[in-house]
């Protein structure tokens, strides 16, 4: 079978298969943190800048672009949009596969689903459909592809593709030359978020506007080469070192990955997860004054080490990409949210002192482990002598310590309310998660117009 021709059948197959309520519950749990980051993401400079960058698109096209009344098109709204959700570094997360399966997801898909008319139910089925096909080739080609490629941008294609291919109801072999012509644009390298630079979340942006063309492109009769992931030159041999072809199709139709989404807890890079959960541990069990530390050790797996070694940051940026600043922020200010990227707390000098406190280091078999499991061990001597450690096995918000979803909506309102309100942000929760035949464009007016984002 060529797999893409099988996930073709697949999304074809899904038109027919009623989902059931447990599902469909986490469809809506990954469409309101994808608002939540959506929103977040929103006043930041970076947005300002990328909306800017459109003024030549503004006014044509029905589609909306969180902090401007202005419409677009479906594929700059999915561009922006997409690019706008993965800005704070509160998006969602597929753990085995090292991904963000949102932003690309469930912004082109958004768009289009608002092009169309269609109802937040059908938004709800294209995503489960996008997020089960890229999360299954997300996790085959891991961990080689992680080495130098950012997995959002290269298989967020893939995400989108899937997801768009099933608001546009395309055939199993039109979804099948979707995926394939998404896979040919398929882009992201790490090295573009291993500096402070504004270009890692144009990947999230990217891969979703590249399944929004490849849908629309196959609609219109445009045809994708079939073998594009297994061929002998394709994205597995480009892009992978033996990729496990042979388990991509496991659970499908039957399990559903969607159910095994990882939902930020804290508002930075998912790696340096395990180690602040590790100190907090110790924190809740011992009870520790800030100037009894003599020394932190965080040993953690290579790529948490690698993609987060800033230390004393000067930015926003840099600072949620450091295992030594969110660690003594954690300490510190009690949280890793929104307020710990700000200014005042970055130049904080008692979070500098203590980051000169904490050693990092590559734990061998945390990294065998990758990225099945996201670990960390810390090791805490305090001036006295006493010896704290702690094997922290797996990051709340996983899918072994999941958000509930009281905490998920909590996160939300924390996320949303500065911004849009509380009446707003309360109304937003109650139209996505208990939603029955309202249309996608309602959620989009609920947030597209207000200009104190």
């Amino acid at each position: 079978m060529i797999i893409l021709k099988k996930f073709g059948e697949y999304i074809e197959e899904s038109y027919q298969h009623k989902l059931s309520s447990d599902v469909l519950h986490h469809a809506r749990r990954a469409l309101l943190d994808w608002h939540a980051a959506l929103i977040c993401g929103a006043n930041s400079a970076t947005a300002a800048m990328l909306i800017s960058s459109y003024q030549d698109d503004i006014g044509h096209g029905s589609c909306s672009v969180v902090g401007s009344n202005q419409k677009f098109s479906a594929r700059s709204s999915a561009f922006i949009n997409g690019s706008i959700s993965h800005i704070a570094e509160f998006d969602d997360i597929f753990r085995d596969g090292a991904y963000h399966p949102g932003c690309p997801t469930i912004s082109g898909s958004f768009a289009l689903a608002e092009l169309n008319d269609l109802t937040v139910e059908k938004l709800l089925e294209a995503i489960v459909v996008g997020y089960e096909i890229s999360t299954r080739i997300a996790k085959v080609i891991q961990p080689s592809h992680y080495r130098f490629f950012h997995t959002t941008g290269t298989v967020g294609v893939f995400g989108s593709a899937a997801a768009c291919s099933s608001v546009l109801g395309l055939s199993a072999s039109r979804s099948c030359d979707a995926l394939a012509t998404a896979g040919s644009f398929a882009s992201g390298l790490q090295q573009a978020f291993r500096s402070n630079s504004m270009t890692k979340p144009m990947h999230a942006g990217h891969a979703a506007e590249v399944g929004v063309n490849a849908a629309l492109a196959a609609k219109a009769g445009m045809t994708g080469t079939a073998d594009l992931l297994e061929g002998s030159v394709g994205f597995g041999a480009a892009m992978s070192i033996n990729p496990r072809w042979d388990q991509v199709f496991h659970g499908l139709g039957s399990e559903f990955n969607i159910s095994q989404m990882t939902f930020k807890n804290h508002g930075c890079c998912g790696h340096t997860f395990p180690a602040i959960d590790g100190v907090a541990a110790i924190l809740d069990k011992e009870k520790i004054e800030l100037n009894s530390i003599q020394k932190i050790s965080i040993g953690t797996y290579r790529a948490a080490c690698d993609v987060c070694s800033y230390r004393h940051p000067k930015t926003p940026f840099e600072a949620k990409f450091s295992l030594s600043y969110t660690v003594a922020a954690r300490i510190i200010l009690g949280r890793v949210r929104e307020k710990s990227f700000l200014s005042d707390a970055i130049s904080r000098s008692d979070i500098h002192e203590l980051e000169n406190k904490i050693d990092t280091y590559v734990d061998e078999g945390s990294t065998a482990r990758f990225p099945d499991n996201r670990e960390a061990q810390i090791r805490i001597e305090l001036n006295d002598g006493t010896i704290l450690t702690h094997h922290q096995l797996t990051r709340h918000g996983d899918p072994d310590d999941p958000l509930t979803d009281q905490e998920l909506e909590d996160k939300f309102i924390e996320l949303v309310e500065p911004r849009l309100g509380k009446t707003t942000a309360d109304h937003l929760v109650e139209a996505i998660m208990n939603s029955k035949n309202i249309m996608v464009k309602d959620l989009s007016k609920i947030w597209a117009v207000n200009q104190s984002i």
